[in-house]
């Protein structure tokens, strides 16, 4: 295989990952360039097992994000977008609006300033007092909230089902059950080999691995320059979901991506309640009984975790003071709902985030799409990637149909 013309290749298009960006961009390449083979390998038996699988279903506003940062631009237009296809395709959604609350007075100019940072970026917001709070939600407390009526909730795992079968109609083959082993890149192309013993000689690369991100990269020979940190979310589900009518938040702290313990009624009814974030032990260590040495090693080893930790070490000491301990958790909570008890929150089903490290110890705070020759690499989309979702696999199948146009 030393040259284009005697490579028989496969596909023109190869993704790795079955999450909702690794679909969204199959299903945005079948649309863009109709004809375009496009084969999705996904480790798992089916689509949506991890990230996409493990959240709060909230489709965001973008009120957080930087104004003309990715985060902001792609979230604003992929909430409505992800609406608009939940209607088109029947999945369960509802737009519920939410409230951001303080608590603190020292929450206030933070506050005020996501009020700025909606504007700047379009979207509605609406402030209210402490009577405008409870006309909207009974039982929550706070000194001044804001109202963001365009967030909403919707069932991510049937968008990423949607998209899987629609990008399969045009003519795409989504194979789950490959788990990546090798990746061999050439002048000509990419060819992968599988745990199987399956090779499959693609024209370009896309890499939505998520919480695998980094080591495709590093089969593909590439340095991403980052290293994937797994932080689990741990939630616990409202004995009593009377309690909250829609979606409530704290005030985040802007100097991490985690929006804080939060309260979201979702689909079905129920009410979530969290993430705390910690430390995972391993890339999909859902409980604190997932241990893998190797993957915990590799975080361990990267420098860029242990200036994370330096910097911010109250801030992580706090969240494993609420995953130990019930009573904790349940107090936090009580800032933003004060008639929460601890015997109203019952354990539920936790999620990893895929949070990108630089070698500083800086967060990624963006998402980051890096090219390389033949490759597009998704290299940080934790939340609110499946919010954004459409946009983001539209602008990779722009960048990947880019590679196949230079041949």
């Amino acid at each position: 295989m030393n040259g284009r013309g005697r490579v028989g290749f496969d596909c023109e298009v190869l993704v790795i990952g079955g999450g909702i960006v690794g679909l969204s961009t199959a299903y945005a390449i079948t649309r863009a360039a109709p004809g375009t083979r496009v084969v999705v390998l996904e480790k798992e038996p089916g689509p949506a097992r991890h990230q996409t699988g493990h959240n709060s279903g909230v489709i965001h506003s973008g009120v957080y994000y930087r104004p003309g940062s990715l985060k902001a631009r792609y979230a604003v237009r992929g909430s409505a977008e992800m609406v608009k296809f939940c209607a088109e395709y029947g999945i369960a959604h509802e737009v519920t609006g939410k409230l951001i609350v303080a608590t603190r007075r020292d929450e206030l100019p933070r506050l005020h300033a996501l009020v700025q940072r909606g504007r700047e970026n379009g979207i509605p917001v609406r402030e209210l007092g402490p009577a405008q709070i409870t006309e909207y939600e009974p039982q929550v407390r706070g000194l001044a909230a804001i109202q963001v009526g365009t967030t909403g909730v919707c069932d991510f795992v049937a968008v990423a089902e949607q998209l899987a079968e629609s990008a399969e109609a045009a003519g795409a083959s989504v194979r789950y059950g490959s788990e990546v082993t090798a990746v061999d890149r050439r002048p000509w192309g990419v060819a992968v080999r599988t745990a199987s013993g399956a090779v499959v000689r693609a024209r370009a690369l896309v890499n939505c691995a998520g919480l695998q991100c980094d080591q495709v990269a590093r089969l593909a020979g590439d340095d991403p320059g980052m290293r994937i940190v797994p932080f689990r979310g741990e939630y616990y589900e409202l004995a009593r979901p009377d309690l909250v009518r829609g979606l409530v938040y704290p005030v985040p702290d802007p100097a991490f991506p985690f929006l804080g313990v939060h309260l979201t009624r979702s689909i079905d009814g129920g009410v979530h309640v969290g993430p705390n974030a910690v430390l995972a032990l391993a890339r999909e260590g859902y409980t604190w009984s997932d241990v893998r040495p190797a993957e915990l090693a590799s975080t361990l080893s990267w420098p860029g975790s242990w200036r994370t930790a330096r910097r911010h070490w109250r801030y992580g000491a706090g969240e494993l003071h609420r995953s130990l301990s019930k009573r904790a958790f349940a107090t936090a909570v009580r800032r933003l709902l004060p008639a929460v008890t601890d015997a109203d929150l019952r354990p539920a089903a936790a999620g990893v985030r895929a949070q990108a490290v630089l070698r500083d110890g800086t967060l990624a705070d963006d998402f980051l799409i890096q090219e390389t020759p033949r490759t597009v690499h998704v290299l940080n989309a934790p939340s609110p990637a499946a919010t954004a979702s459409l946009p983001i696999g539209r602008e990779v199948a722009r960048r990947a149909l880019a590679v196949l146009a230079e041949d």
